[in-house]
C-alpha cells in the first residue's frame, strides 16, 4: 500500500469497483501462495528442503498439463517430457513408500499461481496488494491468539524479530518480480527461470543441513531432470525456430519498403 501511494497508483481501484469479481481471481491466488507458502515452511522447518525442491522442479511441467486442460496442444517430446517426470514421481514413491505429497503440493499450488497471475486483470503490484490484505487477518489471527498455532516468537528476541521482519521483503520482493515476469517473458523461458531456485534449494538441502540423498533419490531426481531437459530443449528449439520464421518474414517486407 505504502508503494501504491508513493507512485499515486490508484487507477485500477475503478477497474475493481465496476467488476467486483476482478477480487475473486486474487483470492483464488491468495489461497494459492499463502498454502505454498505454509507447506514449504513446514518443510524447510521439519528437513524435507529436497523434497520441497522437488516441488519446484516439477512446477514447471505441472505448467505443461495445465496448458492441456486449456486447449494446448503437447508436441511428441513435450509428452515424453511429462512421462518422464511422472516415472520420476512414481520411482520416488515406491522408493519411500509414501506419496512425495510436499513436492506435489508446492508444484500444483505455485502452477496454478502462476496460471493465475498471468490472466490476471491487473498489474504485479496492484494484485499482489490485494492478495496481502486477503492473507492479513488470518495472518494476524495465527500471530496474535493464544493457542492459535504460532510460537509466538515475533517480538520475543530482537534478532529473531528483525529476521521475520525481513522474511516479508525476502519473499514479497520475488514475488512481485515474478508477477511482472509472468506477464512479459513466454511461458517457455519463465519454465526455464523456475530452475534455478529448486537448483539452490537442492544444494542447501545436501551440503549446508546434510539431508539424505541416496542413490534412490537420485535416480528419481535423475528421471525428473532428464523430462526437464527434454522439455527446457524442446522450447527452445521452438523459439529459435519461430524467431527465424518471423525474421524471414521480415525480411522481404524490409526490403520492399526500402524499394518503395
Amino acid at each position: 500500500m505504502g508503494l501504491l501511494a508513493i507512485r499515486g497508483q490508484w487507477d485500477w481501484l475503478a477497474s475493481v469497483r465496476a467488476r467486483p469479481r476482478i477480487v475473486l481471481t486474487f483470492v483464488a491466488s491468495a489461497l494459492m501462495v499463502a498454502t505454498n507458502w505454509v507447506v514449504y515452511i513446514w518443510s524447510v522447518n521439519h528437513d524435507h528442503i529436497i523434497d520441497a525442491s522437488l516441488g519446484y522442479f516439477i512446477t514447471p511441467l505441472f505448467n505443461v498439463l495445465f496448458g492441456i486442460g486449456l486447449g494446448e496442444r503437447l508436441r511428441l517430446t513435450q509428452w515424453l517430457a511429462v512421462a518422464l517426470a511422472a516415472c520420476g514421481v512414481v520411482w520416488l514413491t515406491v522408493s519411500a513408500g509414501q506419496l512425495p505429497w510436499i513436492g506435489l503440493v508446492i508444484a500444483v499450488t505455485f502452477s496454478l499461481y502462476g496460471l493465475l497471475r498471468k490472466t490476471a486483470a491487473l498489474g504485479a503490484l496492484e494484485g499482489l496488494s490485494i492478495e496481502t490484505l486477503v492473507l492479513l487477518p488470518a495472518a494476524s489471527l495465527f500471530l496474535l491468539l493464544p493457542n492459535a498455532g504460532s510460537s509466538h516468537a515475533f517480538g520475543s528476541d530482537v534478532t529473531l524479530t528483525i529476521l521475520l521482519i525481513s522474511a516479508g521483503p525476502v519473499t514479497a520482493i520475488p514475488l512481485l518480480m515474478f508477477a511482472y515476469g509472468a506477464r512479459r517473458i513466454p511461458l517457455s523461458l519463465m519454465g526455464l527461470l523456475q530452475y534455478i531456485g529448486p537448483s539452490i534449494q537442492l544444494l542447501i538441502g545436501v551440503w549446508l543441513f546434510n539431508e539424505p540423498f541416496g542413490e534412490d533419490n537420485l535416480a528419481g531426481f535423475a528421471l525428473i531432470w532428464l523430462g526437464l531437459l527434454i522439455y527446457s530443449g524442446d522450447s527452445l528449439a521452438r523459439g529459435i525456430t519461430i524467431r527465424s520464421d518471423q525474421q524471414e518474414k521480415k525480411s522481404p517486407d524490409e526490403h520492399q519498403a526500402k524499394s518503395n
